[in-house]
This record gives structure tokens, sequence and C-alpha cells, in this order.
């Protein structure tokens, strides 16, 4: 199983998703007849994984996160919400804080 880059082939939503929403980064793959939505914002990741014609298998989910989120992520760090067909992965984003250099 292979998620293959299929963004060009979806210039639109990628359009639309960069205009409407925070994303900075989005990116579309195709896992078979499953479309896999990769974004990324300053204060999260989201992944949804949607299949028309069947339910979203668990297998899928986990490949996914593991070619996608691959960064030795625990699962209870993720919100996973399934619909009919549908699977939403959302990771909010720890921030990295800055320390200023002081001068004594």
């Amino acid at each position: 199983m292979k998620l293959i880059d299929v963004t060009n082939s979806y210039a639109t939503l990628v359009s639309k998703q960069l205009e409407n929403t925070d994303a900075t980064y989005v990116k579309v793959y195709s896992l078979g007849k499953t479309l896999v939505v990769h974004s990324i914002a300053d204060t999260h990741i989201e992944v949804v994984i949607v299949n028309k014609s069947r339910e979203v298998k668990e297998f899928e989910v986990d490949h996914v996160l593991e070619e996608i989120l691959d960064r030795g992520i625990n699962k209870d760090d993720l919100s996973i919400i399934r619909t009919t067909g549908v699977v939403e992965i959302s990771m909010k984003v720890q921030k990295k804080k800055v320390k200023a250099n002081s001068e004594e």
C-alpha cells in the first residue's frame, strides 16, 4: 500500500484550503480509492481520510499515520473523529519557546 502524491490533480481544493483556512501547507494523496488530505497550520496538523464507497479501515488510518505523521506520535495526542467514509485526525502543535539572550 503506497501513498501517491496527487496534489497537482487537486489544485482547486488546495487553493481553497489555503485561502479559507489557517493552513500554510496542503498535500493530497491517493491510497487506492481512498483520498488523504494533509494540512499544516501554525497551531495544528490535520489529516482527513475519505473513501466515498466504503468505510475507512483501521489499517488505512494506521498506515497514513505512519507515513505522514511518523514522528513517534502517541495516539493519545491525536483527536480522531470518524463518520461514514471519513476519518479526521487532528494534532495540536506545540510552539517552541525561544529563549531571549540576556546581556549582563
